[in-house]
């Protein structure tokens, strides 16, 4: 049965509809039929992918793009660090092989705006012709807009996976120590402290020790105070009060209730040590759950609750990170490549991925949707945890250009606290350091 106007075929449909059935998502077959996908087949588009289990999941299903649109796709997943590069070199040349590139938000946000080598989809998400009715602003949750959008309020990328600050923490040891999950910051000291024993090897908290890595560990405990650390203004507010108090906490929860080498310690060293069921407490991003619950490699399988960022002292906040995918500036098939970035973000596309374990849709009707939470293998209470630090989402950095400086710079300083710094005298020396280095990336 051949496509005619605005339908697919019928074999694409089914297919379609057999494949979210296979991954329990019923009711989240997205509405293909209401538009015409078929109207730019036979374009060619080049996809510039970081290799990630996000790139992974559209890879793996790009066949189905294909066969819903008839646009081939030449797909490339390369590793984060030299994907960022190739992707400034190849815009900066004016010319770059790809039409569709994946952006991460919290590193390349600034940066791609102020070269303008994306493309505004405003007017493509208004015309009915090109999206699909579900795809819709209100749709993506607070900080997926601030990502996506410039100060002009143009929608330069598409929402795809968000990565909220959570803590998971192993209720067998809080039991044995008859403790409740904290709610405040001050409870979560006292807990950290009360389930710390250095002879049994047992540890109340984990978190990034490692200069530039850790940054986000602080920024956390900022969100709590108020503020964050560059202001509206564009004032850097890394050496305020609130900022020394984060410091401050962040100094004693990896001093006092960390293990040994805890300023070594990246994700991954968090991690290990979480599995291995002698932390309480492990403070990171929502997407390092799944080998918790895996019978290979973790010890605290269905020992794992997972909890919102506690309250700190002036505000309730889930630092959040997150990536898009745009089409590039210089692309002669710019709706082709809309159509691929409308399908990644697409409800089927979105459950899938988060079914996978391998991302969090920026979308809230697929994270309420029953039928997508259904074929989730993470237990309940993490999907509970994942919409609760939505409704509390602050940017986990700030919206700059010189983001790595501002890691490598503030992270320093904070790894200098591991070894006995002064929190007030390392956050000024950081911030004296890194104020002209913001200052000449305005300027340019």
């Amino acid at each position: 049965m051949a496509a005619t106007g605005g339908s697919i075929t019928r074999r694409t449909f089914l297919a379609s509809t057999a494949a979210a059935a296979a991954y329990g998502l019923g009711g989240v077959t997205p509405a293909f039929a209401n538009m015409n996908w078929k109207k730019f087949a036979g374009t060619k588009i080049g996809v510039n992918l970081v290799k990630s289990p996000r790139g992974e999941v559209l890879q793996k299903y790009e066949k189905e793009f294909t066969d819903l649109t008839g646009i081939q796709v030449s797909s490339e997943q390369t590793p984060e660090q030299q994907q960022r590069q190739k992707a400034v070199i190849e815009l900066n040349s004016g010319s770059p092989s790809f039409d569709v590139v994946h952006i991460s938000y919290h590193v390349q946000k600034r940066q791609f705006e102020k070269a303008n080598w994306l493309a505004d989809l405003s007017a493509f998400m208004k015309n009915p012709e090109l999206t699909e009715a579900s795809l819709t602003e209100s749709d993506f949750s607070q900080a997926g807009l601030l990502y996506a959008k410039n100060p002009q309020g143009q929608m330069l990328s598409l929402p795809f996976s968000v990565d909220y600050w959570m803590v998971y923490w192993n209720k067998d040891l809080f039991a044995k120590k008859g403790l409740a999950y904290p709610q405040t910051f001050d409870e979560m000291v006292k807990v950290a402290e009360a389930l710390t024993d250095p002879k049994e090897g047992t540890y109340g908290f984990v978190a990034r020790g490692l200069k530039n890595a850790n940054v986000p560990v602080w920024t956390s405990f900022l969100l709590g105070q108020g503020i964050d650390p560059v202001d509206a203004s564009g004032n850097l507010m890394t050496d305020s009060p609130e900022a020394i108090e984060a410091a401050r906490l962040y100094q004693r929860l990896l001093t006092k209730s960390s293990p040994q080498g805890v300023a070594g310690f990246n994700w991954s060293e968090c991690q290990s040590a979480f599995l291995q069921g002698k932390i309480g407490m492990w403070l990171d991003g929502v997407g390092f759950a799944p080998p918790l619950e895996d019978p290979e490699k973790s010890r605290v399988v269905g020992k794992v609750g997972y909890g919102v960022m506690p309250r700190g002292p002036k505000a309730q906040a889930s630092a959040t990170f997150g990536d898009g995918i745009g089409v590039t500036a210089a692309s002669k098939n710019k709706e082709a490549a809309y159509l691929y970035c409308q399908w990644a973000v697409s409800k089927l596309m979105g459950a899938r991925l988060l079914q996978a374990g391998g991302g969090v849709p920026f979308r809230q009707s697929i994270l309420n949707d029953p039928e997508a939470r259904k074929g989730v293998k993470m237990p309940p209470a993490w999907i509970d945890a994942v919409v609760e630090s939505g409704k509390i989402s602050k940017l986990g950095l700030p919206v700059i250009q010189p983001v790595t400086e501002f890691r490598d710079i503030i992270g320093i300083g904070l790894t200098n606290l591991l070894g006995g710094g002064d929190p007030a005298t390392e956050m000024k020396k950081a911030t004296e350091q890194f104020k002209p280095v913001l200052e000449r990336s305005e300027k340019a």
